[in-house]
């Protein structure tokens, strides 16, 4: 099993969030420790990591897998027009 880490920004975002998207996205995240790379998530390009997403609703999860750390990094957390801006 993953071990998760979380951003600033992660951790920011989900302090902030409502109570029913902060429980929906740690759900998904949860679920990424069993299975890092799930059917669902895709490969981001233009980013110097090898960066994957996921989607929860109008939300995107934006992490990198540390497969020989065995840690998730769960770099970035916001909507879909907000989260692919660097």
């Amino acid at each position: 099993m993953f071990e998760l880490e979380y951003s600033n920004q992660a951790t920011n975002f989900l302090k902030r969030a409502d109570k029913i998207l902060t429980r929906r996205l740690v759900k998904k995240l949860e679920e990424l420790r069993m299975d890092p790379v799930p059917h669902d998530a895709k490969v981001i390009h233009g980013y110097q990591e090898k960066l994957f997403r996921v989607r929860v609703g109008d939300y995107r999860v934006l992490y990198e897998v540390d497969y020989p750390a065995n840690v998730i990094g769960i770099v970035v957390i916001d909507k879909r027009s907000k989260v692919y801006e660097e």
